[in-house]
């Protein structure tokens, strides 16, 4: 019996092997070199202003006025940390009230904004009424404009509404944001349509096709706009809009430390540590629950 005939046999087809063996990659061990050294000083260059930032809060005042400037600390102390909240702690409104206001109005304005912008998206998107593409162009036309060109409006609308000087004054407006629902109506019309009817048809309410089937297959998207909301409402000095010092936020009050003149050089380098490292916390939690996401849960119509 021939070789072939006993490969039919059992089973084995001759081009199993040439399926199997892996295709190499058609670049050099140079090339591969170059394109590494590109990412790593690429990443160096992204990565600088934090490693920046936080070797200068870790310097001593000394260091922090030396020139040439020197770009990690000689001798690194947490001094401008603890002259930072000793500052804090002589003020009239404790650290804590500042942290409650700022954590309070990013947590309900960023939750808020994620259940108005999904929900009205999801009309959008996957059902046809009288005037939807027009609302929709609305919101892309409100998205041209910025803070400052609508903040007048904003005031007179909140004053006449009497929550001038209260959480509601930033936290309102933070709900009704247009990039929301921008961002997410655009991704959810890659949602197939197919999926919930079928749901429908197996008895799901409009309630139970939301939050069970659109929301977990759009994580990609609100998360996104988790990372956005966060950001904006943490860096929100609200000055605008609360007078009352034991309802401003922690960067405002740490703004104000950091503009007492030189002497507190190193306590306004801390300052910007403890304002930033919120945001980035949040976007590196979130980026990798994003990519993982992205790379599990493609689907197609």
């Amino acid at each position: 019996m021939s070789k072939k005939k006993k490969q039919e046999l059992a089973g084995e087809k001759p081009y199993r092997k040439k399926l199997i063996k892996r295709r190499k990659p058609n670049r050099s061990i140079a090339g591969d070199i170059v394109l590494y050294l590109f990412l790593a000083l690429v990443a160096f260059v992204m990565a600088f202003p934090i490693i920046y930032a936080v070797s200068s809060a870790l310097k001593p005042l000394d260091e922090l006025f030396k020139f040439p400037p020197t770009i990690f600390a000689q001798h690194p102390t947490t001094d401008n940390f603890s002259d930072l909240f000793v500052t804090m702690g002589k003020s009239w409104v404790t650290f804590s009230r500042y942290l409650f206001n700022t954590v309070f109005i990013t947590f309900v304005g960023t939750f808020g904004h994620l259940l108005v912008a999904s929900m009205g998206a999801f009309v959008l998107a996957k059902y046809e009424f009288p005037g939807n593409q027009a609302f929709f162009k609305l919101v892309t036309v409100a998205m041209m404009f910025t803070g400052y060109v609508t903040q007048i409006p904003n005031y007179l609308i909140l004053n006449k509404l009497g929550w001038i000087d209260t959480y509601w004054s930033i936290i309102i407006p933070a709900f009704a944001s247009p990039m929301g629902l921008f961002l997410m109506k655009q991704f959810m019309e890659g949602l197939p349509t197919s999926l919930i009817e079928a749901a429908k048809i197996d008895g799901a309410s409009e309630w139970k096709v939301f939050y069970s089937i659109v929301m977990p297959n759009v994580k990609p998207a609100w998360m996104t706009l988790i990372i956005f909301q966060v950001q904006a409402l943490w860096n929100n000095k609200a000055s605008t809009y609360i007078y009352s010092e034991e309802r401003k936020t922690l960067v405002y009050a740490l703004q104000q430390i950091q503009s007492g003149g030189i002497a507190r050089t190193g306590q306004g380098a801390a300052v910007l540590v403890v304002v930033m490292i919120v945001p980035i916390m949040i976007f590196v939690f979130s980026e990798s629950q994003i990519l993982e996401t992205m790379a599990s849960s493609g689907l197609k119509d």
